[in-house]
């Protein structure tokens, strides 16, 4: 298959949603399966705490290990059934489908992705970055030493998750289209062994995984190639059944500021957070958990949307002109009646644009 075909083939599918190596048919994800959207979110946000016995999944695996360290824990005033470990775009939309899922967080491309194949979800709290999250790693022994040398170049490719936009905008910022190079459909999870097998010649990988490679890689050849294209967005979303049900959607409400508390202690926690989740969690060392801390973004929730939402439909135009999903409007991802928890719960040093 010559590059342009591989191209148009890509382009000419809506999603693919590569779940722990197992592609999901496309019959799967054809225009029927509009019929789970569920409706619209509607109606005034519930302000008073849950009722008694109402029960969340929730995949916010960095969530579930902060809050106890945190003291946050027993301000929950729901059940959380199960923290499931799952936070990649495709595995998280089909939780949502198969309604095992009733929160997660992500960055802002699942949600476009899952509004395309019409799985009703909705936006419901915001994290903004202003510094790049993904570093682009070679595989050992490439040449490549700067985007520009990306042309010609297999490049991983993840359509449904962060790691595809930052391909995109990458590319696009170095003046180079879809056509001069080569994406490879595969779902994140598989960049590592792509790199090492040189299956790729780059892929963006974020941390800790960029440490971990090129720890054991570096001596190969491999390097790290920095770009200033920034991820700018960290989402929380739920699908619509969810929302649309008054005893979770108060759950979620009340889980809101709890998620963006836990961010700011692990912010001002730093040595407790790299050793709870980078050395434990991550299998990382305590220097490299300080590296990695260290070059994150300190953790900012806007009160309004309004650049979420703009960031958001830059992102949907670039999918669209690339012919990966259908021209869609971003404000319809985002449930405003939530607008603005996340930041009211945080001192102001951690609202957007402190």
């Amino acid at each position: 298959m010559t590059r342009k075909d591989t191209q148009r083939t890509l382009a000419r599918r809506s999603f693919l949603a590569l779940a722990g190596g197992t592609v999901l048919s496309l019959a799967a994800c054809s225009p029927q399966s509009k019929a789970v959207a569920g409706a619209e979110p509607a109606g005034a946000l519930p302000t008073g705490d849950p009722p008694a016995g109402t029960k969340l999944t929730i995949a916010v695996r960095t969530a579930r290990l902060q809050l106890e360290p945190a003291g946050l824990a027993e301000e929950l005033n729901f059940t959380v059934t199960e923290w499931p470990n799952l936070s990649a775009g495709p595995d998280i939309i089909q939780g949502f489908r198969a309604k095992s899922i009733d929160l997660a967080t992500n960055a802002g491309i699942p949600p476009i992705q899952a509004h395309a194949i019409g799985v009703g979800a909705k936006i419901v709290g915001v994290q903004v970055r202003k510094k790049p999250t993904y570093v682009f790693a070679t595989a050992p022994g490439s040449s490549i030493r700067n985007v520009e040398d990306f042309r010609g170049k297999k490049i991983g490719f993840s359509q449904g998750q962060a790691q595809g936009v930052v391909v995109l905008r990458a590319l696009k910022a170095a003046g180079l289209s879809n056509s001069d190079v080569e994406l490879v459909a595969l779902p994140s999870t598989q960049f590592l062994t792509a790199l090492q097998s040189k299956q790729v010649d780059v892929a963006p990988l974020g941390e800790p995984t960029i440490t971990k490679y090129l720890s054991q890689y570096a001596k190969d050849g491999a390097r790290g190639v920095k770009t200033e294209v920034v991820d700018l967005l960290t989402v929380l979303w739920a699908p619509n059944e969810v929302l649309n049900d008054p005893a979770k959607a108060a759950a979620v409400r009340s889980f809101i500021p709890l998620w963006a508390r836990g961010q700011v202690w692990a912010w001002e926690n730093s040595d407790e957070w790299i050793d709870t989740y980078y050395v434990k969690d991550q299998g990382v060392t305590k220097q490299d958990g300080r590296r990695i801390v260290a070059s994150l973004n300190k953790p900012h929730f806007p009160a309004g949307w309004d650049e979420a939402i703009a960031w958001e439909q830059e992102t949907a135009d670039l999918l669209a002109e690339g012919g990966f999903v259908p021209e869609q409007k971003a404000s319809e991802l985002f449930d405003r009646r939530f607008e603005g928890l996340a930041a009211a719960a945080v001192a102001a040093e951690y609202r957007e644009g402190s």
